[in-house]
């Protein structure tokens, strides 16, 4: 039931889920969501995780109820490079053996075509009048327009440039949007006048001060977060 996205109506932006089906539920009860919401949700719904099959699922049912829109992270990008390409080492070790075997699969890719379809229709990246949202980012150093012009479809799953301490520290980025993004764990939310990054692990609960699912409230900046109770 997805239109188009707009600042009319509150926008609730998810970071990394990995495959922590629980922990999304929870995150999202914490939302006390209204069917006027819109749902978006930053990518990498797979992998590392042990559910990342429930994810899909229940994400699909959400857009039964809500406005939901799926942006396409790196690890649904290497799934699909795989499913086109030929297994990837580099994806099973990164994460994508978690996914095979939450589906069973024992040889080859046993995954359910609405699932295949579903990872495929994914955004790379939407717009709204002041917000851009990209699972990775866009380059710092340009404008929406230039990086809308000479970026890659998959750039916007991998980029960190805007992450470096010389952009963080003086805020000092080229695009006039607020750009909002996951991709990268870090220990709190990253909340600046143009940047909002809420990656902040979910799914490495054994690492220091990572292990938490976060959101964003749009355009208030409200941010809600939850520990992981998938393990």
């Amino acid at each position: 039931m997805a239109g188009s996205l707009t600042e009319n109506k509150r926008i609730i932006a998810v970071g990394d889920i990995h495959g922590c089906l629980h922990t999304l539920q929870r995150l999202l009860g914490l939302m006390n969501l209204q069917p006027s919401d819109q749902l978006v949700f930053l990518g990498d719904y797979i992998d590392r995780g042990n559910n990342s099959k429930g994810v899909i699922e229940y994400l699909m049912t959400l857009r039964d109820r809500y406005s939901c829109f799926f942006l396409m992270g790196n690890h649904e990008r290497m799934f699909l490079d795989s499913l086109e390409k030929g297994t990837s080492q580099l994806w099973l070790r990164n994460g994508g053996a978690a996914m095979l075997e939450s589906y069973g699969c024992k040889s080859g890719f046993d995954i359910p075509e609405k699932h295949i379809e579903f990872i495929q229709s994914c955004f790379y990246h939407l717009e709204t009048e002041h917000f851009f949202f990209a699972h990775g980012g866009i380059d710092p150093d340009m404008t929406i327009q230039d990086n809308l012009h000479y970026m890659k479809p998959e750039d916007y799953c991998w980029m960190r440039t805007h992450l470096r301490s010389t952009y963080l520290e003086n805020n000092r980025y080229t695009w006039k949007k607020t750009l909002v993004c996951g991709h990268t764990p870090m220990s709190r939310p990253i909340m600046l006048e143009k940047l909002i990054a809420i990656d902040t692990g979910c799914v490495y609960t054994d690492t220091p001060d990572l292990g938490m699912l976060s959101g964003v409230i749009l355009p208030e900046r409200t941010v809600l977060q939850t520990e992981n109770i998938d393990v």
